[in-house]
């Protein structure tokens, strides 16, 4: 469906601490040495293989990063347990919380979900529907 998101974000090094945190319980990891990081930004993946991918940096032309009203990232997660979790690591990594993990009918029934802001103002989703 897509091969990799890229956010734009204007603090490197702690915003790869918050998604190695978040992301972890998607079962992608960190492939991009915050040593080495390239034009490419620093990524994440599930071990092997290589899409799709997800990828922050700095934006290309220079200007700051900012987020776009209706704008959201939305991560599949195996459980809800997995939603819940991911959910809870994001508050603590300094996330805002816009919506409680829960059933989200207005969507489908069996969709669960849960809502934040990363701690630069991007929308993320977590997800679990079968």
């Amino acid at each position: 469906m897509y091969a990799h998101i890229q956010l734009g974000v204007q603090d490197l090094p702690r915003m790869t601490a918050f998604y190695d945190e978040v992301l972890h319980h998607f079962g992608m990891v960190r492939f991009t040495d915050l040593a080495r990081v390239g034009p490419a930004g620093v990524l994440w993946r599930h071990p092997g293989a290589r899409w799709p991918q997800f990828v922050i940096n700095h934006p290309f032309n220079g200007d700051p990063p900012n987020t776009a009203n209706g704008s959201q990232v939305s991560f599949l997660a195996a459980s809800r347990q997995a939603v819940d979790a991911a959910w809870k690591s994001a508050l603590a990594q300094g996330a805002t919380d816009v919506g409680a993990p829960g059933l989200r009918p207005r969507y489908a029934e069996d969709f669960y979900a849960a809502y934040c802001l990363d701690p630069e103002g991007h929308k993320l989703c977590f997800v679990h529907t079968p």
